[in-house]
């Protein structure tokens, strides 16, 4: 199974966002790409505080690129996130979208954990999400020709009993698009994703943004493809590029046959 992810440095001008997908996209699939995944805010990145005037609706143009783009070269594609407006309600969703190669859309998953952290030694970088937007509250899972993949995006990494959901749902494949904070990014991103890997025993797709947005807003780059073992497979750089790589879909089988630690799970009495 060769996996693709496309990393960006994605801007508020959403005709610039979406051909740098599309030419991503066909990077990929020239590359022998059969599953391809974009990052969080692919198609948008809202300067911090500031509105999303392209909030979706069913049939926005966002989701009309995504399933094009699936069905034309017949590609498992994870939308990275776009903003889903909400019927009266000012904020949106954050929400990512997994597509089949017939260009349907075969799962939404609304993000659940909002990013409201004070970074900086003077708390000089203030990222307030709830603010913009509403929290998810359903655990998502994505059936697919190669395996169930469990969806999460960006901050939802740091709470792994989501990613236990996910695997207790039969997930093979754990796939987090983000736009992780360079602050928190040069410490944890590596370090938390190869953990979700090693405890699911499931193959990790990260695609992240990086590079600076704009004047306030920078990402950390340095997407992943971790295999179940926990061993880095591929690794972008802190550029927008194209990363490839090949999964064997049976390692997760062998992992979790060598280190049956999923069916070994005991919780203490009393505890929820």
């Amino acid at each position: 199974m060769r996996v693709a992810i496309v990393q960006l440095s994605s801007t508020d001008d959403l005709t610039a966002n979406l051909k740098a997908a599309e030419n991503g996209i066909l990077e990929a699939v020239d590359r022998g790409a059969t599953f391809v995944a974009l990052p969080e805010n692919f198609a948008f990145m809202r300067r911090e505080g500031e509105p999303f005037p392209c909030a979706q609706e069913p049939g926005g143009e966002i989701l009309c690129a995504l399933s094009d783009w699936a069905r034309q070269h017949r590609i498992w594609l994870l939308g990275g996130t776009f903003p889903e407006a909400i019927p009266g309600e000012p904020r949106v969703y954050n929400t990512s979208v997994m597509f089949s190669p017939d260009g349907d859309e075969i799962a939404r998953y609304r993000k659940i954990h909002l990013f409201d952290v004070t970074l900086g030694s003077a708390g000089e970088d203030r990222y307030e999400e709830s603010k913009h937007f509403a929290a998810g509250d359903e655990v998502v899972v994505a059936s697919t020709s190669f395996g169930t993949i469990g969806l999460s995006v960006c901050y939802d990494l740091r709470f792994p009993e989501l990613y236990r959901a996910l695997v207790e749902r039969d997930a093979r494949w754990i796939v987090v698009p983000s736009a992780f904070a360079r602050e928190t990014g040069r410490d944890h991103w590596e370090v938390l994703l190869r953990a979700r890997a090693i405890e699911c025993q499931a193959f990790v797709v990260a695609p992240a943004q990086c590079g600076r947005h704009s004047a306030d807003r920078a990402s950390h780059g340095r997407s992943l493809i971790i295999d179940p073992w926990g061993l880095v497979i591929a690794q972008a750089g802190d550029q927008p590029c194209v990363l490839v790589a090949d999964c064997r879909e049976d390692e997760v089988d062998r992992v979790r046959r060598s280190i049956p630690a999923l069916s070994h799970r005991r919780l203490p009495s009393g505890t929820a």
